[in-house]
């Protein structure tokens, strides 16, 4: 399981952003998070055609698809939806992860029993 933002774990900075100057702006080793992709389909086209590694929040597991076929990273989604997501990802081979925005390591045992591919914890998430 992918972990990212527990003070235990060193991992990389996912970093908000919400247009292409707030992309040249970031470090490497970021990863870019962005919104929707209703809202933010010419920024994934841009990471994927530079190769950046980006995630995206999605708020329809049809969007996980697509965020799978533009080359993201990761998405976030909610609980419910990343179940049903994961198992999409499973039987399809994605390349990109599963992670559910949780607040308390207690949530990675529910994760845990269904196979998620991770979880992010808000302290791994910044803004430019």
């Amino acid at each position: 399981m992918l972990i990212f933002g527990h003070e235990w774990i060193e991992s990389p900075r996912f970093v908000k952003v919400f247009s292409i100057p707030e992309i040249e702006k970031t470090s490497t080793g970021d990863i870019l998070l962005l919104e929707p992709l209703n809202v933010s389909i010419d920024l994934a086209r841009h990471c994927q055609k530079n190769g950046l590694p980006y995630a995206v929040t999605i708020s329809e597991t049809r969007d996980g698809v697509f965020a799978n076929a533009l080359g993201a990273s990761y998405v976030v989604s909610e609980h419910e939806q990343a179940i049903t997501l994961q198992k999409i990802a499973e039987d399809y081979l994605f390349d990109t992860k599963i992670l559910v925005l949780i607040e308390n390591e207690r949530q990675i045992d529910t994760m845990l029993r269904f196979g998620i591919d991770g979880v992010i914890f808000p302290t791994a998430i910044s803004q430019i």
